[in-house]
């Protein structure tokens, strides 16, 4: 199969690239070519997919099995796409979010029927707006798209609800004994998937002619609590954790009065809710999809990447400046 990824190289992207190739798929990245990673056996095609009429002028020529794009934001990104890909591939993947899921949460068993509201974060309201805008172009014209929801899925992150990503500043505070906020008591309980075990789910999708119309999430069967994602952090990093608890309204609050905007969308849109996603779904479709990664073996892998190169182990000190005020103000309460 050929097939075109538009990005490629990100922090699930590069995990799904990798296992695709193995699978003899021939894959090509669209991207700008700014970064300094490449997945070796890839095809490069450098253009801004941001500058439609640059993108289309590079594929011309070009039809694929399928597309996926990654990098997909908003609905203008899935117009470009629509326009740029009708009539030229046989399969559209767009790379959604399970954030995108009704919240409040009304029932903790997530599947791909639960209804798709999120009130909180403008994120996940763009991404319902892409899938929508998608879902009416498969019925109006038969564009072959599928979508996939993946939830808190790293490999070259360090997954947890407050204080991680991608510098080093949380496994910095916990090795210096400094506290860490753990978002309301601890004991919501989420599912973080490896993306070596998102990729196993992804790639049998690509060239399914039975998923167009359908949406998929992928994630791990493990059930774990915040508590235990950070207490298992620590313990990759050789050290306890300082856990201070406090509730994901107070963060919030705390931070929109200090002027640190965006903490509520990724806490109250995602992150403080108790959820199991049911992967029966993919499972059906792609036959033999278990995840085999547990988070404990899973988060000494990340940090042996950030650990692997000294500029990866970078400090954010407005990271630190953030949960410094957060905790002084919470104290004085």
């Amino acid at each position: 199969m050929k097939v075109l990824f538009i990005g490629g190289t990100g922090n699930i992207s590069s995990a799904v690239s990798r296992f695709a190739l193995s699978q003899g798929i021939d894959l090509y990245h669209l991207n700008r070519g700014t970064g300094k990673q490449e997945i070796a056996g890839a095809k490069s095609i450098h253009a801004d997919i941001k500058n439609a009429a640059a993108a289309a002028n590079v594929l011309e020529g070009h039809t694929w099995d399928a597309v996926v794009d990654w990098i997909g934001f908003l609905p203008a990104d899935v117009e470009r796409d629509i326009a740029l890909f009708a009539g030229k591939t046989k399969q559209y993947i767009f790379i959604s979010s399970a954030s995108v899921y009704q919240k409040p949460v009304t029932h903790p068993i997530i599947t791909e029927s639960t209804p798709l509201a999120n009130p909180f974060w403008e994120y996940s309201r763009n991404k319902i707006a892409c899938e929508e805008r998608l879902m009416k172009e498969y019925r109006d014209s038969g564009f072959p798209a599928t979508i996939v929801r993946p939830s808190l899925t790293y490999d070259t992150v360090i997954p947890l609800a407050f204080g991680g990503w991608t510098d080093y500043t949380i496994i910095d505070r916990m090795k210096k004994g400094k506290p860490v906020i753990v978002p309301g008591d601890g004991t919501s309980i989420w599912q973080t998937t490896h993306a070596d075990d998102f990729a196993k789910g992804f790639v049998p999708l690509i060239g399914h002619q039975q998923t167009m119309g359908h949406a998929f999430h992928i994630t791990t069967d493990e059930l774990l609590t915040w508590n235990q994602y950070y207490q298992a952090t620590a313990a990759a990093a050789g050290v306890t954790a300082n856990i201070v608890h406090i509730p994901s309204e107070d963060i919030s609050r705390i931070a929109e009065k200090l002027g640190m905007g965006g903490i509520r969308g990724t806490l109250w849109g995602d992150k403080s809710w108790s959820v199991i996603f049911d992967n029966s779904k993919i499972k059906r479709f792609a036959p033999g999809y278990c995840a085999t990664i547990p988070f404990a073996q899973g988060i000494r892998r990340t940090l042996a990447y950030f650990e692997a190169d000294p500029a990866r182990c970078r400090v954010n000190d407005e990271a630190n400046d953030t949960a410094a005020k957060i905790l002084n103000e919470w104290n004085k309460h």
